[in-house]
């Protein structure tokens, strides 16, 4: 059933011991049912006197009006409250033992377990919220850096929202113009309106690449760039994810081979983050696990959006590995010649690189010892993958790959729109494109949108929300 109208309840802060836990009841009878397990501090069950948007204080009992325990809650009627619906809020102390307690006693006397996002799916069901802003708040909550927050913040004023919409409206005028004038051709005048729609045609396509142009960089800034560190052993594979980690996440030792499956880390480097994966050195080995091992590095490789490729330039001259060049020969690569603090060639190997993969390839002299290079690699990460500084002030950049792909699939409809008018089609086959753009533009703020794509994105959300 696309809408539910029971009362639903869920724990909404993290399961582990805590001074606060709150539980979070949404629905028509939420006060009702909560009223029955509330006393106030004379033992009156009086909640459901209370004034709305306020905070009391009393007591959870069970069903033999033993206390369970001392709380607050908060009283919020429809339609002013998350959902739209009565929300009430029992905030008591944060032990696992009494939240799933008084969780207990809500089911009993009628609720039941919220599904994961499901408040958030009742406040955009309910016409709070667009689809934006409720995706926008997972966004929030799962945010790993300011860029992330500040995004999410603005998506959740509705900057997206307003922006989609305002290009629906412009889109739905023009195709209602279209329809009139099809069937009152004396009152509405079709005369040189190819001229009129091309121009409003280019605008719209104009708006939506510029949304879908900042979506690779906005993606990879919300989600982290998927970086892979190959090398041979013994290079300091192993070494620089700890580094780059601050803490020793991998084992590191003078045996090659140590590393024998991918190791996974997500790192921040100021406001970048790394989804690194440390691999097994790449070589030929008659060691079974650890050929899986370079078998599994090699396919992260072929994955990654960047690759730190990581040279021990102890070693007397650097031989080409066809396994590596042929990974490398289409992917942002940047080389570390690490171990730069015992290395007595560097400089010739330097140059000997260039001559293998290509002076265009960056290269930096790494020392895990000393921490020789960090600073640079974050830099050329950032020029690699970033166009500097943003500024979120009046701009959005679209982080979600759903509203990407109905971006593009709504771009495409308007060329389609914009090659009828160059095939000097008639007007009616504006309308079908048109609807078409519309419609996909629908699906990005929820006006257009199916039971199991609502399903589907709210199951994503953690318990509660």
């Amino acid at each position: 059933m696309f809408f539910k109208e029971d009362t639903i309840c869920a724990i909404a802060t993290a399961m582990i011991d805590a001074g606060i836990g709150i539980i979070r009841v949404s629905g028509d009878k939420a006060i009702e049912i909560v009223d029955k397990l509330y006393i106030d501090a004379k033992g009156n069950h009086s909640l459901k006197l209370f004034e709305s948007h306020t905070i009391n204080y009393g007591f959870i009992v069970d069903d033999n009006n033993n206390k369970v325990d001392e709380i607050m809650v908060s009283l919020m009627k429809a339609p002013r409250s998350y959902t739209k619906e009565n929300v009430v809020e029992i905030n008591s102390h944060g032990g696992r033992l009494i939240m799933e307690k008084i969780l207990n006693l809500l089911i009993s006397n009628g609720c039941r377990i919220a599904e994961p996002g499901e408040f958030t799916k009742r406040a955009f069901l309910n016409g709070r919220i667009d689809l934006t802003r409720a995706e926008a708040i997972m966004d929030l909550i799962h945010a790993q850096n300011e860029f992330s927050v500040k995004n999410s913040e603005l998506q959740l004023n509705g900057l997206l929202f307003k922006k989609v919409d305002e290009l629906r409206k412009e889109i739905l005028y023009e195709m209602a113009y279209i329809e009139s004038a099809i069937d009152d051709p004396e009152n509405y005048d079709l005369t040189d309106y190819d001229k009129t729609i091309r121009s409003k045609n280019n605008e719209w396509i104009d708006k939506l690449e510029k949304m879908i142009n900042t979506s690779d960089e906005g993606i990879i800034r919300k989600d982290g760039i998927k970086t892979v560190i190959i090398g041979k052993p013994n290079a300091g594979k192993s070494s620089l994810l700890n580094k780059l980690a601050g803490e020793e996440k991998a084992i590191v030792t003078d045996i090659e081979g140590t590393t024998r499956d991918v190791i996974e880390e997500n790192i921040r480097l100021g406001d970048i983050i790394l989804k690194v994966m440390d691999t097994a050195g790449i070589r030929d080995t008659e060691d079974k696990v650890e050929k899986i091992g370079v078998d599994r590095a090699v396919k992260s490789a072929e994955n990654a959006d960047l690759i730190l490729y990581i040279i021990d330039s102890t070693d007397d001259s650097v031989s080409t590995d066809d396994r590596i060049k042929k990974i490398i020969s289409d992917k942002n690569v940047i080389i570390l010649l690490n171990k730069n603090d015992i290395s007595d060639n560097i400089n010739s190997l330097e140059n000997d690189i260039k001559k293998i993969y290509g002076i265009e390839i960056p290269v930096i002299k790494t020392s895990m010892i000393d921490d020789t290079g960090i600073d640079e690699l974050k830099h050329i990460i950032t020029n690699l993958f970033f166009n500097g500084d943003i500024s979120l002030k009046d701009e959005i950049y679209i982080t979600n790959i759903r509203q990407k792909e109905a971006l593009l699939n709504s771009l495409d409809s308007l060329k389609k729109v914009q090659a009828s008018i160059d095939a000097s089609m008639s007007e009616d086959f504006y309308s079908i494109d048109l609807m078409n753009a519309y419609t996909f533009l629908g699906e990005i703020i929820g006006q257009e949108v199916d039971e199991d794509l609502v399903e589907e994105i709210f199951s994503k959300f953690c318990m509660g929300k």
